[in-house]
């Protein structure tokens, strides 16, 4: 039975059509909806709208769902339409009255919200660690190729000497940033909007903030109406966060699908990362580079969707916010995949120091030379123009000394890794603080 069933029944082919990809996506809600069930029940009947017995019967029958959910029991069909209903027709079919009084003081909208809230907590807390994972990675490459000369580019074009450790660390301090980004989404979404029902509240005298401490939330969302609008605009900007993620993913991507051509070969990937060609007995490709790359426009595209969704709705809730669920969690489990498998090419990438070498030309220490003018004396335009006219005449120089001649903050002589590494164990080391009061308090209303 549906949560609006009045007397008459829906045309199948609407229910279908509304439905969507609900009954599909909701399979991976249903511990976070639980776990929201249990909260607003403690709450019921800490103001007495549920007795301390039929708080235990609920609970218990919730606590039911999730061990037939491990067996593959507990399905979620059509005419359920979403997790919300599946699980009140299991209290109400289990308990009879007592399960019919769940939905007090809520809405579905309260509920779904609170769902991906909990859902989005755990995923962005993955990232997160994921993310700072391959930092240590591009962290580890980076020390092991400090000295790995290479050329430098711009305008696709050879530009100055640099260092496959400048490469690397190039995009490990990108991602540090993309980190900051990712703590303030994560901040946006630690919100609690149980209690806001259908944008208005309720005339109960609920507990909202006993509920949001119960689900472990960093605090409740103040004004009901602001938690229903900011229902794709939450989502939206988890997912912008993620497209700055999966950008960096994408460029180091581009550059180790070119890199690795036959015609440069600075650096190999080993056999087992690349599939073959069903046709071409010689091809190994990397095909893992080249999805990563697609999802990165995929990601973008959901954070496209919902924004586009959102920006013309009206205040209050509307059923085009239904659509905005599946690009949220689409793009969270598309971007934590594509850390991974990156993780994965540079924990094993193979860096071809002679190749690297043999494509540093003459002409690529043109600045070099322009600068060893410029300490002798010569005004900078007037050392550019003479190094200008002998570009031909240019030799490799002293591969090292010109690594180690960029002493400055950042440059190839001083990279700054120390304090790097620093960073990133700080920053895990505050991950494992909030991952682990996060499952602390899923335990404790578990074992309520």
């Amino acid at each position: 039975m549906k949560l609006w069933q009045k007397n008459y029944k829906i045309n199948k082919e609407v229910e279908r059509f509304t439905v969507g990809e609900d009954t599909i996506l909701d399979n991976e809600l249903i511990f976070a909806d639980v776990l929201g069930n249990i909260a607003h029940a403690t709450m019921l009947s800490n103001i007495n709208i549920l007795t301390k017995s039929e708080l235990k019967k609920i609970k218990k029958s919730l606590l039911k769902i999730l061990e037939l959910e491990k067996s593959g029991k507990f399905i979620i069909r059509d005419e359920d339409e979403d997790i919300h209903t599946a699980v009140e027709n299991h209290l109400t079919k289990t308990l009879g009255e007592v399960g019919k009084k769940i939905h007090t003081g809520r809405s579905r909208n309260d509920q779904i919200m609170v769902d991906l809230r909990l859902y989005s907590k755990e995923k962005l807390l993955n990232i997160e660690k994921e993310l700072l994972l391959f930092c240590q990675t591009l962290l580890k490459f980076s020390r092991k190729n400090e000295r790995v000369a290479m050329a430098g580019y711009t305008h696709s074009r050879h530009a100055m000497p640099s260092s496959v450790a400048l490469w690397g660390g190039s995009f490990m301090e990108s991602l540090l940033d993309d980190l900051i980004l990712l703590k303030a989404a994560y901040e946006i979404n630690d919100q609690s909007p149980l209690g806001s029902a259908a944008s208005y509240g309720v005339p109960l005298n609920i507990d909202r903030k006993f509920a949001s401490e119960l689900l472990g939330f960093g605090k409740v969302q103040n004004n009901v109406l602001y938690v229903s609008n900011s229902r794709g605009k939450i989502e939206s900007i988890i997912l912008g966060t993620l497209s700055q993620i999966m950008l960096d993913l994408s460029r180091l991507c581009e550059d180790l699908i070119l890199f690795t051509r036959e015609e440069f070969n600075f650096f190999s990937l080993p056999d087992e990362l690349c599939p073959g060609s069903s046709i071409m007995p010689q091809k190994k490709n990397p095909a893992p580079l080249e999805i990563v790359r697609a999802k990165s426009s995929t990601v973008s595209s959901y954070l496209f969707q919902i924004t586009n969704i959102v920006q013309k709705l009206p205040s209050g809730y509307s059923s085009d916010l239904q659509l905005t669920k599946g690009s949220l969690m689409k793009g969270m489990r598309d971007t934590e995949g594509s850390i991974k498998i990156c993780n994965l090419i540079m924990s094993n990438l193979i860096v071809n120091k002679e190749k690297l070498t043999a494509g540093l030309s003459g002409e690529i220490f043109a600045t070099d030379e322009v600068y060893k003018l410029v300490k002798e004396g010569v005004p900078f335009r007037d050392a550019y123009r003479q190094i200008a006219k002998n570009i031909k005449k240019l030799k490799v120089n002293d591969l090292q000394e010109a690594l180690l001649s960029r002493k400055h903050i950042g440059g190839t002589g001083n990279l700054g890794l120390a304090l790097i590494e620093k960073e990133i164990r700080k920053n895990l080391t505050l991950l494992t603080k909030r991952k682990n009061q996060f499952e602390a308090k899923k335990k404790e209303l578990l074992n309520l």
